[in-house]
């Protein structure tokens, strides 16, 4: 994930989907603050709650623009580079996977807390947080293994008329 605000990508089409990763990442900071909270042994049931309730509100409010990003990924991106690299093994199936495993953590944190949150516990509230805890370990590690290998990849491997078409077909908003 890029720390400064400058895009390391020379592609348009690869500095689009960093500068998605970039807003996708301060939103994850946000709702990671509230996983962190439940760490904290001084919380209360009552903070527990407003937190948990908050925690909700922000993954749900990450959750399309995140969908949205890797829809582009999976509908244009990873076939373009596949046409280059292969489909069959290398780091397109592994990301691939991961989008499910994000998927499925944030699924299963929404199935958990989807009844009244004044009826848990705040140890069942940190037991769940984990989810979250496990879907924002899971997308940095996964934002940070497209950045340092697929798209270096498709820099150096995609001809320029796949990159300039790539481009037109990445360029919609995420929000």
């Amino acid at each position: 994930m890029t720390e400064k605000s400058e895009l390391r990508f020379k592609e348009p089409g690869m500095r689009l989907l960093e500068n998605e990763h970039a807003y996708l990442s301060f939103l994850m900071n946000e709702w990671h603050a509230l996983v962190l909270s439940f760490e904290d042994e001084g919380l209360s049931l009552e903070a527990g709650r407003e937190n948990l309730k908050l925690l909700r509100q922000k993954l749900f409010e990450f959750v399309e623009p995140f969908k949205n990003h890797t829809d582009k990924e999976e509908e244009f991106f990873f076939p373009a580079l596949g046409n280059y690299i292969g489909f069959e093994q290398g780091p397109l199936v592994g990301i691939q996977d991961e989008h499910q495993e994000i998927d499925a953590y944030i699924g299963h944190f929404f199935h958990h807390t989807r009844d009244n949150i004044n009826l848990l516990t705040l140890e069942q509230m940190k037991t769940v947080t984990q989810d979250a805890a496990e879907a924002f370990e899971v997308l940095t590690v996964h934002f940070m293994k497209e950045e340092t290998v697929l798209f270096p990849m498709a820099e150096k491997a995609m001809k320029a008329i796949d990159q300039d078409e790539l481009y037109k077909k990445l360029n919609t908003l995420i929000t």
